[in-house]
C-alpha cells in the first residue's frame, strides 16, 4: 500500500473527515465481504474505490449508507454511526447503487416526483438541468426503459438535491461514451460545488480525471491508496522519440541524457528526464531530423500495471 497517503488520510481527525473507516470488517465466508478495510475522506475530496466485481466496493458502500453493521471496525459519517444514526444523515447523502430497483411507478417523470417529495425538494430546475445534460426522457415507462435510460434516470435522482455526499456504486454502467462524459462534466461541478463524494468504479479514465485519492480493493482488502496528485504531477517526463536517420540517435546518445532504453535498428530512444530539462532536450531534439516525438503520459492505469500487473490482480478499464 502507498503508505505515505494511508497514513496521511488516517492522520485525519475523525471530525474532519466526512467519511471514516477504521478497520472494517464483514465476513460472510469463503473469503467474501471485505477485512480490515480502512480509509478516510476529508470535506470536498473525492476517492476512487477500484476493484473487480465481488472484490468488496459495495459492501464498502453499503455499510457507509447503513444498511450493514460490521462486524467489527468502525463507520463514521459526518461523525455518526450511519447503523445506528442513519436517519438523521441520509437527507445530506446522494445514494447510487449498482443494482437499482425503481418503486412501481408508471414513468421516470414519476418516479423523480417521488423522489422529490420524500426529500421535500421543490425546486426541480437542477433535476432539468440533469435531464438535458444526460438526453433523458423521464416520460417513458419505467419498465420499458434500457439500462442505460434507467442509469440515467437513477443519476437524476441521485444529485438532483445538491447532497454534500454523494455515494455513486459503477455510476456510468449502461452509458454511452458521450453520456460518460456528461457524467464526468455532472460529476466535477458537484465536486466544484463542495460535495464530498465515494465513486466505485472500474474505468481507469474516469477515476483519473475526478478524483483525488483512488483505492484499490481486492478479495476484500484494501491493497493500495494512490495520492492523484502525485500521478498527475510526477517531477520527471518521459518520451519517446524516433529519428529518420542514425545522427539524431547518436546525437541524443551523447547528449547526457538519460536514455531508459534504446532501439538501434528504429533509432530510436525512450527517455526520462526533469521537469527542469525539458527545454534543453526540446532543443536538441529540433536541430535533429525527427520522424516521431510522442510525450508517455502517466495515468492511474499506468500506475496500476505497473504495481499490479494488470487484469489477474485487480481490474481493468474493459471489464464489465
Amino acid at each position: 500500500m502507498s503508505r505515505e497517503t494511508m497514513e496521511k488520510l488516517m492522520a485525519i481527525p475523525d471530525n474532519e473527515a466526512v467519511i471514516v473507516l477504521k478497520n472494517v470488517t464483514k465476513d460472510y465466508g469463503n473469503g467474501r465481504g471485505i477485512f480490515d478495510v480502512s480509509f478516510k475522506i476529508p470535506k470536498g475530496k473525492v476517492f476512487g474505490y477500484c476493484g473487480t466485481n465481488g472484490a468488496g466496493k459495495t459492501t464498502t458502500l453499503r455499510h457507509i449508507m447503513g444498511f450493514i453493521k460490521p462486524d467489527k471496525g468502525t463507520v463514521l459519517v459526518e461523525g455518526k454511526n450511519p447503523w445506528k444514526e442513519g436517519e438523521s444523515i441520509k437527507d445530506h447523502i446522494g445514494y447510487l447503487p449498482g443494482e437499482i430497483a425503481f418503486p412501481p411507478v408508471e414513468s421516470g417523470s414519476a418516479f423523480l416526483k417521488s423522489q422529490a417529495e420524500l426529500i421535500n425538494l421543490t425546486d426541480m430546475s437542477k433535476a432539468e438541468r440533469i435531464i438535458n445534460a444526460m438526453q433523458l426522457d423521464p416520460t417513458a415507462n419505467l419498465k420499458r426503459m434500457s439500462k442505460g435510460m434507467k442509469q440515467k434516470t437513477a443519476i437524476v435522482a441521485t444529485f438532483m438535491h445538491s447532497p454534500s455526499i454523494i455515494l455513486l456504486d459503477e455510476p456510468t454502467t449502461g452509458l454511452d461514451p458521450l453520456m460518460r462524459e456528461a457524467f464526468v462534466n455532472i460529476l466535477m461541478e458537484e465536486k466544484e460545488r463542495g460535495a464530498t463524494i465515494l465513486m466505485s468504479n472500474h474505468m481507469f479514465d474516469e477515476l483519473d480525471e475526478t478524483c483525488d485519492y483512488v483505492g484499490f480493493i481486492k478479495d476484500g482488502h484494501l491493497v493500495d491508496i494512490v495520492d492523484m496528485n502525485e500521478i498527475h504531477n510526477r517531477p520527471y517526463r518521459e518520451y519517446m522519440v524516433f529519428f529518420r536517420d542514425k545522427e539524431g540517435l547518436d546525437t541524443l546518445k551523447k547528449s547526457g541524457l538519460k536514455l531508459w532504453g534504446v532501439e538501434e535498428n528504429l533509432n530510436g530512444a525512450l527517455i526520462r528526464l526533469d521537469k527542469s530539462n525539458t527545454e534543453e532536450f526540446i532543443e536538441l531534439i529540433k536541430k535533429q531530423n525527427v520522424k516521431i516525438l510522442t510525450e508517455l503520459k502517466y495515468t492511474l492505469e499506468r500506475y496500476f500495471m505497473e504495481n499490479f500487473g494488470g487484469k489477474e490482480n485487480g481490474t481493468n478499464k474493459e471489464e464489465k
